[in-house]
């Protein structure tokens, strides 16, 4: 069993990490110019929404530059991953997996509050991919159960990247265990195609994919622990072997099927944005296509078109746009088919509108073969 105080032990470390990153930002005088001319800027406080949904936000910026407030609360809590009752002992974001996705502009300033309520186990903190200095603010944020931290960091770099935790010695099982997200930081003018031209969706879905690892009692059942503690041991063993018990979108094998399957019309365009934290991963929407595609989730390198399955690097996420011809209901899958089938990697998109028989039509029903 982990205790806390092995657990802490990580944090000591976590907290010398910052103050040797914090030196080094920049000389005081520097240092309080640029908080000076920060200080200036507007602010607006962003209410997160869960996923597979965003926080309302425009797609071409409007203004300057402004310092966007966010607050998230870590929720330790157990979670059902199936249908089977499988439980898992997660570690979240806002009590969801993925976290809640952060959008914001390029020349924007991204403020958190990271809370760690005094009910939790674990120390924890939060590094950005798209941030620059401090192990991507991983170094600043380190807090113990009953302590909360503010980190702010510029967005410089358009695109969507993945945040993850990331406490000294504990970071796998963090990360497995729920603990990531993304940002999206849009160009000022907005998304552009391969020839500048401006692009728009009418809607964003954001699907965060988790590789699970559930320790099996001697009957080859899952197990359920009492504590992020009991559950530390087993869990790393299963963890060390590879092979995940679950792969699954949002949370849990169907949280994006039948009654929560994703819904759009025909004539909508979809912004897809896909994060794994751990992982590669191969996003596919059966029955449709990738009409532009940012594969490494970086909007200041050309999209690609026309993609039939897209790669999204462990570590990163990617962002694919397409607009629906077809009504019906489209499967967003892991194109590992069996992380899709068997372990819970699947999403659904129900498409309402008017069936185009020039894209497909069903020439003859099934039937006999004929004898003639």
């Amino acid at each position: 069993m982990l205790t806390r105080r092995e657990a802490l032990l990580g944090t000591a470390t976590g907290a010398a990490a910052a103050a040797i990153f914090g030196s080094m930002v920049a000389t005081p005088a520097l240092a309080e110019a640029r908080v000076a001319d920060v200080a200036t800027l507007p602010r607006v406080k962003v209410d997160l929404v869960a996923p597979p949904y965003a926080h309302a936000h425009d797609q071409i910026a409007k203004g300057g530059p402004k310092v966007v407030e966010f607050k998230m609360v870590i929720k330790e809590q157990p979670m059902v991953i199936d249908d089977e009752g499988t439980t898992l002992r997660a570690m979240t974001y806002e009590g969801s997996m993925p976290g809640p996705l952060m959008i914001v502009h390029e020349g924007d300033y991204v403020e958190l509050t990271l809370v760690n309520p005094e009910t939790n186990e674990m120390p924890h903190n939060i590094d950005f991919h798209a941030a620059t200095g401090a192990l991507g603010g991983g170094a600043l944020t380190h807090v113990n159960p009953g302590e909360q931290a503010v980190l702010r960091w510029k967005a410089t770099r358009t695109g969507t990247f993945v945040y993850h935790c990331a406490p000294t010695g504990m970071i796998p099982w963090h990360v497995v265990s729920g603990m990531s997200g993304a940002v999206m930081v849009l160009p000022r003018d907005g998304l552009k195609d391969e020839a500048g031209k401006p692009l728009k969706y009418d809607r964003l879905f954001y699907i965060g994919e988790h590789d699970l690892y559930v320790p099996r009692d001697e009957n080859g059942k899952y197990k359920n622990y009492e504590s992020l503690g009991d559950s530390y041991d087993e869990t790393l063993k299963v963890m060390r072997g590879l092979i995940p018990t679950h792969v699954v979108f949002n949370g849990k094998v169907g949280a994006l099927t039948g009654d929560n399957a994703l819904k759009a019309k025909v004539g909508e365009t979809v912004l897809f944005i896909h994060a794994q934290a751990n992982r590669d991963t191969r996003p596919h929407l059966i029955g449709g296509h990738g009409d532009h595609v940012w594969e490494e989730g970086k909007f200041t390198n050309p999209p690609a078109k026309d993609l039939e399955t897209w790669f999204i690097r462990g570590g990163s996420a990617g962002a694919a746009l397409y607009t629906f011809l077809q009504p019906g209901v489209y499967a967003y899958v892991n194109h590992n088919l069996i992380e899709a089938a068997e372990l819970g990697a699947t999403a659904h998109v129900m498409v309402e509108g008017e069936w185009n028989d020039d894209l497909m039509k069903q020439v003859q029903a099934p039937g006999p073969i004929p004898t003639n």
